[in-house]
């Protein structure tokens, strides 16, 4: 008996077979969606994505932020850094045991739509503001704390001291500093406050800005003077 005469007459369908199919089919690549998708996420947390995705632009970053805390090295223009530990990029990177944060690119640099907007645009037209290096693509306009916390609509100092980072106020901050007398440098001065990242810098070496003024200032270990930062960022 032929397999047609067995059903009835009629020949297997093709189209019942494709449907059966179908669900196993969606089901695998759902599979092989979620995969990819969780790997490319995991990716995108790690510095090495910033470099790859944004090719030169970012590669003098991840260069100094993969380095070794209290040693020598460079900051993101390649200029000698005596004490990498005065780059807030490395100090943050070490792991928490090591008194760091172990934290990466986005723990500071959060994916708003500003923010990438303006680094792409930067980027893809060679227009690369302050401090940066003439030549096309070397590297992208630095990013202050106080323009960081902006994008995320964040005053003052909010966008370093808060409950997830530094977890204390300015008050605080500056009753831990008292020992420096009247120059205490988290104080307003001269009817100023000074934002953090006026002398904290993460990818090159921090400056003490009250040198700028004060030839006396206390310069700490691998960081530069007010001048000595504009010299550096003017051979970059």
């Amino acid at each position: 008996m032929s397999k047609q005469e067995a059903n009835g007459g009629m020949a297997p369908s093709k189209k019942r077979k494709t449907d059966r199919r179908w669900p196993i089919v969606a089901a695998v690549v759902a599979v092989v969606v979620v995969v990819a998708g969780g790997g490319f996420w995991v990716w995108h947390e790690q510095p090495s994505f910033c470099n790859a995705i944004c090719h030169t632009p970012m590669d003098p970053y991840v260069a100094a932020f993969d380095q070794q805390p209290g040693t020598a090295g460079v900051d993101k223009w390649g200029n000698e850094v005596s004490n990498t530990s005065s780059m807030l990029a490395v100090v943050h990177a070490a792991s928490k045991s090591e008194g760091g944060a172990d934290a990466n690119c986005l723990s500071c640099h959060k994916p708003t739509i500003a923010q990438q907007l303006t680094e792409v645009s930067e980027w893809s037209t060679g227009n690369m503001p302050l401090f940066a290096n003439e030549a096309y693509g070397l590297v992208l306009g630095e990013r202050d704390t106080e323009q960081l916390g902006e994008w995320l609509g964040q005053e003052g100092d909010a966008f370093c001291l808060n409950e997830a980072c530094h977890n204390i106020t300015r008050q605080d901050l500056v009753k831990k500093t008292a020992r420096f007398g009247e120059r205490n440098p988290h104080m307003a001065m001269h009817g100023q406050q000074r934002d953090c990242g006026d002398c904290h810098k993460a990818h090159r070496a921090s400056v003490n800005a009250c040198s700028q003024c004060h030839e006396d200032a206390p310069i700490p270990d691998g960081w530069l003077t007010y001048d000595q930062a504009q010299e550096t960022a003017q051979r970059a």
